[in-house]
């Protein structure tokens, strides 16, 4: 809940509503309350109300547990994926900040979504100029919350938090370069045309247009991707099994789905088929067998993920090979209880930060 002026909750609402329109990754909107008024028939403020985003956190309570080294450069590697999404469909945020951000556990990583658009306006198209000024605002809000985390002893990182927060500039042209980038390939070369298409698909991403056009000469192709969407791994698990997973979580069960089925030789098989039994005879056996009282520390797909991180884990640490029920009763064992209970983690303060003045 968010207490503010009644027509930037209305204004707040809609956005949030776009952007989820958009398939965005933002909080869902659900309701404004107007007409609020004190016990002694003073005005007050309205409010915006949002569905809680299960299985969130805020990057504070991330801190609040004990993490490895890191942590801070995967928070800014997921909220630089975050933006390059949200500018590809022409949204200027206008306060980027990990304080306006969710996290949810991605397969090692995280995935960021976006909490707060006060500020944010949706255009046809943003400018180089306005992408940049995002980034601008994204580096120092950053550095500035690092700064705190540090003075509270929460930050356990090796490099200055100014230098970290750097890394959302490095790590965001990186990803945009690559998905709108153009690529030069002599025509003899049609085979980097697929390279470049792999590559975002790596990337996570399915490229729906890709414009080439060929010099006068026609010696050389220009690769342009036209239209790109985030979710490649995601759209292909969701279509083989019905799991709705994020994106990592997906590649790495697309992976476990890969190996059971060169595992059994079904390399043949219809690829239906075989998702079919992987689901039934390994994911739902193992996802399901945790205990009621542990089932609020990790989603399903999280859950499977820790399984297959731990069985290397054994397996490394024992010198042999260990079975997935074998891991399971480890795991559910020493490892889950010692967990928090990450299903409904409260307390995600967006708070405001001073807009850097600039002109486009």
């Amino acid at each position: 809940i968010k207490e503010i002026k009644t027509d930037i909750a209305r204004r707040e609402y809609e956005m949030l509503r776009n952007l989820r329109r958009l398939g965005l990754p933002a909080v869902e909107p659900y309701a404004v309350v107007a007409g609020r008024v004190a016990a002694d028939g003073e005005p007050l403020d309205g409010c915006l109300i949002t569905r809680h985003l299960q299985f969130s956190l805020p990057y504070r309570a991330l801190y609040s547990q004990s993490l490895r080294r890191g942590t801070a450069s995967r928070l800014i590697d997921a909220l630089a994926v975050l933006l390059v999404r949200l500018h590809l469909a022409g949204f200027w945020w206008g306060d980027v900040s990990l304080s306006n951000t969710l996290f949810r556990r991605d397969a090692g990583a995280f995935a960021a979504y976006l909490v707060d658009a006060e500020t944010g306006e949706l255009r046809e198209r943003l400018s180089d100029g306005q992408r940049e000024h995002d980034l601008d605002i994204a580096r120092v809000n950053i550095a500035g919350e690092l700064m705190d985390l540090e003075a509270g002893g929460l930050l356990q990182e090796d490099r200055d938090p100014v230098e970290v927060s750097e890394r959302i500039m490095t790590r965001y042209r990186e990803l945009w370069d690559e998905l709108t980038g153009t690529e030069i390939v002599d025509t003899g070369e049609r085979w980097r045309v697929e390279e470049r298409v792999r590559r975002l698909n790596d990337l996570g991403f399915d490229v729906g247009e890709l414009e080439m056009t060929t010099d006068i000469g026609g010696t050389s192709i220009q690769i342009h991707p036209k239209v790109v969407d985030a979710g490649h791994n995601s759209r292909r698990l969701l279509r083989l099994t019905g799991l709705d997973v994020r994106e990592n979580q997906a590649r790495r069960l697309l992976n476990d789905l890969d190996s059971y089925r060169s595992y059994f030789g079904r390399q043949a098989d219809d690829e239906e088929s075989v998702a079919f039994d992987w689901l039934h005879q390994v994911y739902e056996p193992l996802t399901r067998s945790v205990p009621p009282e542990l089932v609020r520390k990790l989603e399903p797909a999280e859950f499977f993920h820790e399984l297959l991180e731990h069985r290397w884990y054994l397996a490394e640490r024992h010198q042999r090979d260990f079975s997935l029920e074998e891991v399971k009763a480890d795991y559910l064992a020493h490892v889950l209880p010692t967990k928090p209970d990450e299903k409904d983690v409260l307390g995600v303060d967006t708070v405001e930060m001073p807009v850097i003045a600039w002109d486009d």
